[in-house]
């Protein structure tokens, strides 16, 4: 074990101590505060009234100018007209006095001419004159009235008849109506008052009725639009309501480098804080309570995490080396993007994270990685901006690992990471221009070039950062990775070729094996991949005696036939130890060595052992079982079954289906009633998806092959 791997080791030691576990989240809480801190600090800037800013200086919160949103509801105010109401009433009022007059001048003249037609001669009374009946009339009229009609009016509607009076009624009331019924303002009361005369103008009565008339209607014409306040203060309301609050919004510039500082800009500064010598420590205490929160979530999920201890530390101590250096590589970039004052940060290789996690872990702590660094991102990319939050750059960064995620679940592409970092590449650059079109932002081609660039450098570069720091990975926490597999399946390592060379027969059954044993695992879900290459060296011990397994005897004679049943016993067993010391000898991973030493668990070498009985009856069972250990990974176990179903079947005469399958039911049987899978977390409906896997695997192989005539028989056809 190397260096790095004894380092390794030893913390995890610590860290089966829950005080060292939580040690390790403060000092990674402590590792983020400490990078995110200046991030959040409040800015202090030195501006003097109408004297250039030393700096562009960007609002750091979203604040509402209230002096602005006031000057713009005054203005408003202002631009509302003042409401004015009709009086339709005034209309109906005027018409119902004109109407009232005429009928009481009506009455009056028939009432005088009553009285002079019923008394006789004798006691007749001189006729009323034209002055009597204007006082008349005026009674019955109120005081208010007869003030503003003139004498004139009175004397020509007692002196005309009945019929008369009716027209010149008609009349005035009609034109009265007419022109009562539109609007007339305090301003268009003497227009309105010409209109009426002028439609009275037309009447065929008597030059002195006519004159009554049209002074009537003139007194009747009078202003029936008024101010409503009540209604313009409403409608003033309604557009002060309507205006939206002033802001200043957060990373919006309230001035720029070398702009004057006027009393405006000055009192922006102010409502922003700026100005603002007292300190606060609302932003520290908010930066720390999101990373408890974020810790603590991790802290949980590790502490009841269902994985073996010391697959569960290693998962800790990954997760917490590729944040450190994921969160030290994004604050080197953001500091360089502010040196250059360009946006640089669309470089950063964000996808790398996912890419380690992924491969080396899980999908699930994959996923909750590039969450996690995507919400730091907004803080640490805010263009050191105190309270901004650049929530695209989060976008940006979780867009891309998920990305990478996704195209490192597909088949084989944990095997071609470069290739997935040039798709993701293409992925970036496509996802940027998104976010610059969305936010309606205008570039020249050169700086629509360099986002492109930079989009295609994070994708790349998180491709080759993880291709670089996998073996580190690799080797310090003994990390067996799919490249790291795909490596040794190369038919030109050494020890497959050594299998290919001195044991032929070896070689075919281990290719078979691998074949079964990868189906039967990705059937329930396990590591397809390591069943395959750890099939591939699970018989590598074979090698030192080839000859005495019968695969790779050729038409030789079976040296076992020759020999006591112990000794052959020892042979076969030693095939198990032999191949896990030449795998340790080879530096091969943990889990190869373990496949080759466990694949047959602790069963029982049955033709030997019965060989053995028939000479001594006393011959204990325990003394023909290898020693073990029994399978522990379900990998194993499935590898121990196919080899076992790979070498029954080849032996058999004529397989069908049906015998096919109830051989491998036998052969999982017996492993079940003997205990082989009890120190393995394997499932009944596992074994039987293992079952089925196998046998459709096994019936393609071994399928019936069609019985060709006789060559002279054949022979006589084709004649034929």
């Amino acid at each position: 074990m190397n260096r790095i791997q004894k380092f390794f080791t030893q913390i995890k030691g610590l860290l089966v101590h829950r005080f060292f576990q939580v040690l390790l989240f403060i000092i990674l809480g402590l590792f983020a505060y400490g990078l995110m801190f200046s991030n959040v600090k409040p800015e202090r800037v030195q501006v003097e009234l109408f004297k250039p800013a030393e700096q562009t200086i960007r609002s750091t919160k979203t604040v509402e100018d209230t002096y602005k949103t006031e000057q713009e509801k005054e203005e408003i105010s202002k631009q509302v007209a003042d409401v004015y109401s009709l009086k339709k009433e005034y209309a109906k009022n005027k018409v119902d006095l004109i109407s009232s007059i005429f009928d009481s001048a009506i009455e009056v003249n028939k009432e005088t001419d009553t009285d002079e037609d019923h008394k006789e001669d004798d006691e007749k009374e001189p006729v009323k004159t034209d002055a009597q009946k204007v006082s008349i009339l005026k009674e019955k009229l109120t005081d208010e009235v007869n003030k503003n009609i003139d004498e004139s009016v009175f004397l020509a509607l007692v002196q005309a008849d009945e019929d008369e009076l009716k027209i010149a009624k008609d009349s005035t009331i009609t034109a009265v109506n007419n022109v009562m019924s539109s609007r007339i303002a305090a301003s268009d009361v003497e227009n309105a008052k010409k209109k009426v005369v002028e439609e009275l103008g037309y009447m065929s009565i008597s030059g002195d009725m006519k004159k009554a008339s049209t002074s009537l209607a003139r007194t009747a014409i009078i202003q029936n639009v008024f101010f409503d306040k009540d209604k313009t203060e409403e409608q003033r309301r309604k557009a002060v309501e309507s205006v939206e609050p002033i802001r200043i919004l957060q990373g919006q510039i309230i001035v720029e480098e070398n702009q004057l500082v006027d009393r405006d800009v000055y009192r922006q500064l102010e409502l922003a804080g700026f100005l603002n010598t007292e300190s606060t420590i609302y932003p520290y205490i908010g930066l720390l309570l999101f990373i408890f929160l974020t810790f603590a979530a991790f802290y949980y999920y590790f502490y009841y995490s269902v994985s073996k201890k010391d697959n569960k530390y290693n998962q800790l101590l990954i997760f917490s080396l590729v944040f450190i250096l994921s969160m030290a590589t994004m604050k080197t970039v953001s500091i360089l993007a502010d040196l250059k004052n360009s946006n640089l940060e669309y470089i950063f290789p964000g996808a790398m994270a996912a890419m380690l996690i992924k491969i080396l872990l899980n999908d699930k702590l994959a996923v909750a990685m590039i969450i996690l660094l995507g919400s730091y991102g907004t803080i640490i990319f805010n263009g050191d901006t105190p309270g901004n939050l650049d929530f695209s750059m989060g976008l940006y960064i979780i867009f891309g690992g998920l990305t990478a995620i996704i195209i490192l679940s597909r088949p084989n592409f944990k095997s071609k990471v470069l290739v997935a970092g040039l798709l993701l590449a293409l992925i970036n650059m496509a996802f940027v221009f998104s976010l610059i079109f969305i936010m309606d932002s205008h570039y020249t081609r050169m700086e629509y070039l360099y986002y492109a660039a930079a989009a295609m450098g994070s994708g790349v570069g998180s491709a080759v950062l993880t291709m670089g720091l996998l073996p580190f990975f690799e080797a310090g926490f003994g990390i067996l990775s799919s490249i790291k597999l795909i490596e040794l399946a190369n038919p030109n390592h050494p020890l497959l070729r050594r299998i290919l060379i001195e044991a032929p027969g070896t070689y075919h059954h281990s290719v078979m094996v691998a074949n079964l044993a990868e189906s039967a695992c990705e059937a329930i879900g396990s590591n397809g991949l390591l069943a395959r290459v750890g099939s591939y060296y699970h018989d590598i011990g074979k090698t030192k005696r080839p000859h005495f397994f019968i695969e790779n005897q050729m038409n030789e004679e079976n040296p076992h036939d020759r020999l006591q049943p112990e000794t052959s016993r020892d042979i076969i067993i030693a095939h198990a130890v032999d191949g896990g010391e030449m795998l340790r000898s080879h530096k091969f991973p943990k889990e190869i060595v373990d496949i080759a030493e466990q694949h047959h668990g602790t069963t029982l070498l049955k033709f030997f052992y019965h060989k053995a009985k028939k000479q001594d009856e006393s011959t204990p069972e325990a003394d023909y079982r290898y020693p073990g250990p029994r399978a522990v990974m379900k990998e194993v176990a499935v590898i121990g079954i196919a080899d076992s179903v790979e070498a029954a079947v080849r032996s058999m005469k004529h397989p069908t289906p049906e015998k096919i399958e109830e051989l491998v039911s036998f052969i999982i049987q017996d492993r079940i009633s003997d205990g082989q899978f009890d120190e393995c977390d394997i499932t009944m409906r596992e074994l039987s998806i293992v079952k089925h896997s196998l046998c459709e695997s096994l019936n393609g192989i071994f399928h019936t092959r069609i019985e060709y005539p006789e060559s002279d028989k054949l022979g006589q056809k084709v004649k034929e």
